[in-house]
């Protein structure tokens, strides 16, 4: 694998706007970007005939779960970085919520192994928050492939916690580097839970874990960034009430995210599709989507996300409340925000802004999220012409399933491209699945954060 690639005639999502040309990777590196095109092809390079297809760059997802250690039936680094491929994205940051989870540098390490042995794409990870291990959390500072720090405020899948003032000062006033926080009041969320016992219906969901939950959570954890002078990030943002309290207390230290779900469902497909849309924190209301699109195009919004958190559908058939919070994402997350895009939601350099320039900018990866000359030959080219339907069996998810099933959607990746490597593709007509171009541990690294 060369990592040398041409690619012409092709509209080219550049900074300056969308033009058509040639693009050029030589050793995995953007060499040339030739507007207008014109570029004469090398003695056996290979050539791709990006006619009728738009480049953009590969897409970054900074909030995945892919449950590798401890979950294999419900992914791995290599189904869920397959999965990542076949949506255009080529770099991802995994949470630390595993079995056993990553809370120390040993964890981490074996982490970053496993990775280099299965994945297909770029990958960094987060370190866990507990209530004792900030000298943990400092010996990973600068650490290759470690992105950050994640702490659980309010309790979701698995066991890390942290939401006593005095463990979440410690971490804030003695760690360094970018802390990323799940934001729900714990002490709320307890004391509402008994309240809902009584509710089978899954409406209850956003009811019991409501707005002010959250809203509680990402004020204090605001004023523990600027307090300690520590950069922050808030994950997974979903009521309109958080999105317009940051839209005037961010400040520079602060970025936060949204997922393509909260910018795309509300309580009435909560209601249609029941526990396949579960997840924590819930997917609230029609004004809530609404706001968190203008907080997003008013760059209160730094990032789209997938959360992409798979559980099988045998777990979620217990119902509400027993059922496990989450669900897939990272193939549908490209496609479903250009059909916003083409639906007139939004433009295609939008996408791009929010989901590749956007999480390379929060989480500092160097040359990465941009059709730059030297930046990192990851792209993607993506047919806007045609639209399909995705069913569950479309999927590479080892769940096998997708909360977009039945919906036509565009934005297919044809090509996802690795260091000039193209590690996955479709065939016009073919199946949408589409075919797995590398094998596990033959494409992308551990990334590196600023």
């Amino acid at each position: 694998m060369s990592g040398d690639l041409l690619i012409k005639n092709v509209m080219m999502a550049l900074p300056r706007g969308i033009v058509e040309g040639d693009l050029r990777i030589i050793r995995g590196i953007i060499r040339t970007i030739a507007p207008n095109g014109g570029i004469e092809p090398f003695l056996d390079e290979i050539v791709i005939d990006g006619t009728g297809l738009h480049l953009l760059p590969g897409a970054i997802d900074p909030h995945v779960h892919f449950r590798d250690p401890g979950h294999p039936e419900k992914e791995d680094l290599e189904s869920g970085s397959r999965a990542a491929a076949s949506g255009g994205i080529t770099s991802f940051l995994d949470m630390p919520n595993t079995v056993p989870n990553a809370i120390n540098r040993i964890s981490l390490e074996q982490k970053i192994s496993l990775a280099s042995k299965k994945a297909v794409t770029h990958h960094g990870f987060f370190i866990g928050a507990t209530t004792n291990n900030v000298a943990d959390l400092r010996s990973v500072e600068g650490m290759q492939g470690v992105c950050g720090i994640k702490i659980f405020m309010g309790s979701s899948t698995g066991d890390l916690l942290v939401h006593e003032q005095k463990h979440l000062e410690d971490i804030f006033a003695n760690t360094g580097g970018i802390i990323a926080t799940h934001a729900e009041d714990e002490d709320r969320l307890q004391s509402r839970i008994p309240q809902f016992g009584h509710r089978k219906d899954i409406a209850a969901h956003a009811e019991c874990r409501d707005v002010e939950c959250a809203l509680i959570a990402t004020k204090r954890a605001s004023a523990l960034a600027k307090d300690h002078d520590h950069r922050l990030h808030i994950v997974h943002l979903t009521s309109g009430a958080e999105a317009d309290w940051l839209s005037l207390n961010k400040g520079d230290l602060i970025t936060t995210e949204v997922c393509t779900q909260h910018l795309t469902f509300d309580q009435d497909d909560v209601e249609n599709l029941g526990v396949r849309a579960l997840m924590n924190p819930p997917i609230r209301y029609t004004d809530d989507r609404d706001t968190l699109w203008k907080r997003l195009k008013d760059g209160t919004i730094d990032c789209i996300v997938t959360d992409h958190a798979p559980h099988t559908l045998e777990a979620k058939s217990v119902g509400y409340p027993i059922a496990p919070a989450g669900m897939p994402g990272v193939e549908t997350s490209l496609p479903m925000m250009l059909t916003h895009a083409m639906d007139g939601k939004c433009s295609v350099t939008d996408v791009v802004n929010w989901m590749c320039v956007g999480p390379a900018r929060v989480y500092g990866m160097k040359n990465k999220g941009s059709l730059i000359e030297g930046y990192d030959g990851d792209l993607t080219l993506v047919d806007l012409e045609t639209r399909r339907v995705i069913n569950d069996s479309d999927t590479w998810t080892t769940v096998g399933w997708t909360p977009y099933a039945g919906r036509e959607l565009t934005g297919w990746p044809m090509y996802t491209i690795v260091d000039g490597v193209v590690v996955h593709r479709r065939e016009a007509g073919g199946a949408l699945r589409g075919i797995p171009m590398a094998l596990p541990g033959s494409a992308g690294r551990a990334l590196s954060f600023e």
